[in-house]
């Protein structure tokens, strides 16, 4: 444990004096939206990381773009509406809605300034290495000849060019649409004819052309528009041109009282698709004639308008991401199969029967997931399965494993929700296919969504019923469990059986449960029971005993629970916290926070899991600590508004697996952390020159000791600490 004890106290920096801020008011808190941009200028940043192979890097912008779009279509929206309706209610920092997008705006402007530059230096070196995105200016006589066929047989017939003017109102954008405005001269008359080119959605951003062996040359779909505007519009030569995308308020509101939920989805989809236009992006020097009507027609103000000197669209970026590049791309990784299982020979239940397990995704492969709802299917001795479905793939084997068993006669029951954002379509999908098996499918609460990711498998045993359950702390999606880091926690112990049980009793009947004995939900027991346990650490520091806080989460934001935290390190707790993403709490703050540090990892994958653990006046790590698993943020929504599962782990191998393995090589991260200062700024760790810092991902990666039966402990974690990025 010396890399972890010694890497906290090097990076618990000397507390801030930050005189004259209210520390007992809104000060004390960051705000979120503005803590949100921040972790996207990290995903951004790791585009510039020489560490970082070259198109991953190009990934990473891609990202940063998909992120920000999403940002403003869901959360700008929001304070938007706030905004225009007058309203004055402060965030926790104290700001009002219309004070706040103005701090956001200008952030997210000089976010997309760096975007462009970013991209400017990605494209130059990806030509150095046989990469190459064209202009026009730059086409053969050959490019142009095969591009001609390629826009005849494969863009043509899906496009519609659109004229502007009285008998042609001007067409509804939706949102993320891409367009080209032209301004247009009739070679005859010398009329000028205003006119839109949808960009198609349908087919790729970027048409490959031909290109020698090894190397790779694009040209942007646009850019092939602009070349054949003589086959789209004849007769005319272009005056100027410009090209718009469009971002729209997609914020879902349904009917309290709806009483068909699914049809009330279906119609706030197609609402959602016609929102008020939150940001229009503009290529830079478009002709004022254009501009205005554009702004006009789609009812945006010019602080709503973005004018980019570059590319439009970067989301599309991910398209370049090539597989024919490996020597461009992450080494590959092959996740682990439990050793347990494969000494079962496969057999899940037999494995879990052994002993708890504990897999940490997507070192230890997801499949094990799967499998274990597959055999569940297959399974004569297997009565009845349940199923909470937040997000998963499009075509699921979940899912498929589900209409196996309930077409075979077993009870099936999935708990969909319909209020997954951007995934309800699928979701709906997903439900009728259910049904059509013959499953029996809860869409839960209308109020709340049900994010818990439970699954429970009742198998007759002999004479008596067996429930085997699975509590994860990520989505039952076999794709993204490539690149999240997440924990699945399978086990047969009754007692944490009948708690899941009583999880869908309640989503299905309504009725809250009553005497769980190892979990915690939300919206009840979940907040309290974190509270109660940072209040009883303070306790323990005021006792004189070891006192110490280790958290993982993807957003900290709840005000209870950062005031809990700073009451604790005030009575001498010692708080270590890895937040990925949003995080309100203002850390080493003299008499406010000097305890507690927090720092955010970015890097290969997306760290998901949530996790904490609590000393219990044993410090940590320890065998003795209290050690919590959850599908639950620490954010308002998550702990008030949604269904969440917080589970204890109680079994000494799994514990000590999530502790002194998976926990403090978190904590030990050098190479892909970024630790939050009391200012709000983040900065990685400062290292001695020549240093080669320790990658937590790289360590599970290359550490199959880690997998199958936990038996690795703390003194595994240093091995890769001076192995390099």
């Amino acid at each position: 444990m010396t890399i972890v004890t010694d890497f906290l106290k090097a990076h618990r920096t000397a507390p801030q004096d930050l005189s004259g801020t209210d520390l007992d008011g809104p000060d004390r808190f960051f705000n979120r939206e503005l803590s949100w941009l921040a972790f996207n200028w990290r995903v951004l940043e790791e585009a510039t990381n020489p560490r970082v192979p070259l198109l991953e890097r190009l990934r990473f912008l891609s990202i940063s773009a998909t992120n920000l779009d999403e940002f403003y279509t869901v959360r700008v929206a929001g304070l938007r509406e706030l905004a225009q309706a007058g309203n004055l209610t402060p965030s926790h920092d104290g700001r009002t809605p219309a004070e706040q997008l103005v701090l956001i705006n200008a952030d997210a402007r000089s976010l997309m300034q760096k975007q462009q530059v970013v991209w400017t230096e990605l494209s130059r070196l990806m030509e150095e290495t046989g990469i190459s995105i064209l202009n026009r200016k730059r086409l053969t006589e050959e490019d142009i000849s095969y591009l001609e066929d390629v826009f005849l047989n494969s863009v043509f017939p899906i496009l519609s060019p659109l004229a502007i003017d009285p008998a042609h109102p001007f067409p509804f954008i939706p949102n993320t649409g891409f367009s080209l405005a032209l301004q247009l001269e009739r070679k005859s008359d010398k009329t000028i004819l205003q006119a839109l080119l949808p960009v198609p959605h349908q087919i790729d951003r970027f048409v490959r052309l031909p290109a020698p062996d090894g190397t790779f040359r694009y040209l942007p779909l646009e850019e092939l528009l602009l070349l054949h505007l003589d086959s789209l519009f004849p007769g005319y030569k272009m005056k100027g041109h410009c090209s718009f995308r469009v971002l729209r308020d997609s914020d879902l509101e349904l009917e309290e009282e709806a009483e068909d939920l699914v049809r009330e989805f279906e119609v706030a989809l197609k609402r959602r698709r016609r929102g008020e236009v939150v940001r229009l992006k503009l290529s830079n020097g478009a002709p004022k004639a254009l501009k205005s009507v554009i702004m006009d027609e789609l009812e945006v103000r010019e602080d709503e308008v973005v004018e980019i000197d570059g590319l439009l669209g970067m989301a599309d970026l991910g398209e370049l991401v090539l597989d024919e590049r490996p020597d461009l791309l992450w080494h590959t990784f092959t996740p682990r199969v439990p050793e347990r299982v494969q000494d079962y020979e496969g057999d899940m239940f037999a494995a879990i029967r052994q002993k708890d397990m504990l897999l940490h995704h997507p070192y230890e492969t997801f499949d094990m997931v799967v499998r274990f709802l597959q055999q569940a299917a297959r399974d004569p001795n297997v009565l009845a399965i349940k199923q909470t479905l937040y997000r998963t793939s499009r075509q699921s084997p979940i899912v498929e494993a589900l209409c196996e068993a309930a077409e075979d006669g077993k009870s099936v029951t999935a708990l969909v929700e319909l209020k997954a954002r951007f995934d309800e379509a699928a979701n709906i999908r997903q439900s009728r296919r259910l049904e059509r098996a013959g499953a029996h499918v809860v869409y839960g609460f209308i109020n709340y969504k049900t994010h818990a990711k439970i699954s429970t498998v009742v198998r007759r045993e002999g004479d008596r019923l067996v429930t085997y359950t699975h509590y994860g702390t990520g989505n039952y999606h076999p794709i993204t469990a490539k690149f999240y880091t997440d924990l699945s926690f399978f086990t047969c112990d009754a007692a944490l059986g009948r708690d899941a049980t009583k999880v869908f009793n309640y989503v299905s009947g309504y009725a809250a449960p009553e005497r769980l004995e190892n979990l915690s939900i939300s919206p009840h027991t979940m907040k309290t029971t974190l509270l109660e346990r940072i209040a009883t650490e303070a306790d323990h520091a005021l006792a004189g005993k070891p006192a110490m806080i280790w958290g993982k989460v993807n957003s900290l934001v709840e005000p209870d629970i950062i005031d809990a935290f700073y009451l604790a390190s005030q009575a001498g707790v010692k708080i270590d916290l890895v937040v990925r993403g949003i995080c309100g709490l203002r850390p080493g703050v003299k008499g406010l926070s000097e305890n507690i540090r927090v720092k955010s990892i970015v890097g290969r994958f997306l760290e998901h899991s949530r996790i904490v653990c609590f000393g219990d006046g044993h410090g940590l790590p320890s065998r003795k600590a209290r050690v919590y698993i959850s599908s639950a943020d620490w954010m308002g929504r998550n702990l008030n508004r949604r269904v969440e599962a917080l589970v204890e782990i109680k079994n000494p191998t799994v514990k000590a697996q999530i502790v002194s393995q998976i926990m403090a090589a978190n904590m030990a991260d050098q190479a892909q952390s970024w630790i939050l200062s009391p200012d709000g700024s983040y900065h990685r760790p400062e290292m001695a020159e020549g240093a080669r810092p320790f990658n937590c991902h790289r360590f599970f990666m290359e550490n199959p000791s880690l997998s199958g039966r936990g038996s690795a402990g703390a003194a595994d974690v240093p091995k890769l600490a001076h192995s390099g990025d």
